[in-house]
């Protein structure tokens, strides 16, 4: 399947848009200095113990204390915890866990505060991130991913990833690994592993043991919540899961981001380091590349999928629903089981896209359009499967019910992505009541007076309206040269498809916007 990707880097955060097939079907943002991304290891305290949910809730650092269950502890958790106080200690002089003894596996049916108490250190790993109301989830069996391996501390075991089929691949790599690994770590072997060579993989599996071997250092001299491994930056996680062969174009507008692009590309697959493009243009590149106009279409309440037929998306506290309509079809022919059927299968493709945009997590109920034939029924199911194949988060969809009722739990490791999509009038601010447009103008020239002689800005760039674009740019004395002229500044006008008609906005030069 051809994939493109299209990375918008601001000042304050990264957006990063995945196209397959030039649709758009994954949307994740990365503000800059985020914490507690999935993957972020840190020494945190405990902080209070709940022997009735047999889980404590640990200070990380987050406002929210983060909740660990005992069941997360991990097996190993007793070896973690003597790997922990060595680590700790000054007079340590152990370099790598190999050297440490295992202690005995925990119970699996023990009790939180036989292992915990409050004002002890801990090192965990976050599991889930903080989401609406709560803090992180997290988990005490680290696990440090690279692109075709997961690394284990602790643990010997070596697992293989169930979407290699072959039962001849799977003892190839199992018995490589095996030969390679030192003692004391697991491994689990990631389904882009297929095929690799024992060169590849050693140099990633050393890579992996020498970053988690880095935390002797670090716990040595840490002070209880701080960030000992930090997970890699989205852009780079996202690449490192989803980067297949068939990428067709990789295209950022950060010159250093996509120079960091590349050289992570070029250690995977040398030749494909020219699909990663640095775009120059002066139109913002997702108004460019069409992915704002696919935004616009994609989230909100309502989203059309076929022939007039659509889907109602509704959010609660605990679950999601979504209701398939179909809209002007129904009065298409007059077969009403048939004309059914192809608007639920048309639906699951939608809903399959719908749940990997968002992001939507938890349990999601559809409710399709009734069909009363069994064998109907069935063939939605088996689609629904088919279309979610790819869909590389958890989840586990049940077969409909007779009134034509879909469950599905997905993992939800992040918050929902939102977009909102209904928006306030840009002109009256939500009043209904409009500034006379003769008066438009003059209201721009007051402040761009303001920016340039009150605030001192040394560069404005004024985004407006194509239209209004034109009017103050075309001709010898446009308001743009008048401008200039009077205040010896140079003040930028671009022209954005996506805003309404009186709508503007002020940028300063490093492009963060100007309140005015």
């Amino acid at each position: 399947m051809s994939s493109d990707l299209i990375i918008d880097v601001t000042p304050s955060e990264i957006v990063i848009a995945l196209q397959e097939k030039k649709k758009l079907a994954e949307l994740s943002r990365e503000r800059s200095g985020a914490k507690f991304a999935v993957g972020d290891i840190y020494l945190g305290k405990v902080k209070k113990i709940m022997p009735s949910l047999n889980a404590a809730f640990i200070d990380v650092g987050y406002s929210k204390d983060a909740f660990l269950h005992y069941l997360d502890m991990g097996p190993q958790f007793a070896t973690l915890n003597k790997f922990l106080r060595i680590a700790s200690s000054r007079k340590n002089k152990i370099s790598s866990i190999s050297r440490i003894h295992s202690e005995p596996d925990i119970n699996k049916e023990g009790k939180v505060n036989e292992l915990l108490k409050v004002g002890q250190k801990i090192l965990v790993q976050v599991a889930k991130e903080p989401i609406n109301t709560k803090g992180p989830r997290l988990t005490s069996e680290i696990s440090i991913a690279g692109r075709n391996l997961v690394l284990m501390p602790f643990s010997d075991k070596i697992s293989v990833s169930q979407k290699i089929r072959s039962t001849e691949e799977k003892n190839r790599l199992k018995k490589l690994i095996q030969s390679i690994k030192p003692r004391k770590y697991g491994v689990i072997i990631r389904t882009v592993a297929e095929g690799k060579k024992v060169a590849e993989l050693d140099k990633e599996l050393r890579r992996l043991v020498e970053k988690w071997e880095t935390t002797f250092q670090k716990l040595n001299r840490a002070q209880a919540p701080s960030l000992i491994i930090g997970e890699i930056d989205r852009t780079t996680a996202l690449l490192r899961d989803i980067y297949h062969p068939d990428f067709n174009s990789i295209i950022v507008n950060d010159q250093s981001v996509a120079s960091e692009i590349a050289d992570y590309i070029g250690s995977i697959q040398a030749d494909k380091r020219k699909i990663v493009k640095y775009y120059k243009g002066r139109q913002p590149i997702f108004e460019h590349y069409g992915i704002d106009k696919q935004i616009k279409a994609s989230f909100g309440k309502t989203v059309s999928f076929k022939d007039g037929a659509y889907l109602i998306v509704e959010h609660t506290e605990a679950f999601h629903v979504i209701d398939v309509n179909s809209g002007n079809r129904a009065r298409a022919g007059n077969d009403q089981e048939k004309n059914a059927l192809e608007v639920n299968l048309a639906a699951c493709d939608e809903i399959a896209r719908q749940l990997r945009l968002r992001d939507m997590g938890g349990i999601i109920v559809i409710d399709f359009i009734d069909m009363h034939v069994a064998a109907n029924r069935q063939k939605v199911n088996d689609h629904m499967k088919e279309v979610m194949a790819d869909d590389r988060t958890k989840h586990n969809i049940l077969p409909l019910s007779k009134f034509c009722l879909m469950q599905i739990t997905r993992q939800r490791v992040r918050p929902e992505e939102k977009v909102e999509t209904a928006e306030s009038c840009p002109t009256c601010k939500g009043s209904g009541k409009v500034v006379p447009t003769v008066l438009f103008a003059d209201d721009i020239d007051g402040k761009v007076n303001y920016a340039l002689k009150e605030l001192n800005k040394k560069k404005l760039n004024l985004k407006v309206h194509p239209y209004t674009a034109a009017y103050l740019t075309k001709g010898w004395k446009s308001r743009q040269n008048k401008w200039f002229f009077k205040y010896l500044k140079w003040v930028s006008v671009e022209a954005v498809n996506s805003y309404s008609y009186l709508e503007y906005h002020f940028f300063d030069e490093n492009e963060e916007e100007i309140i005015l």
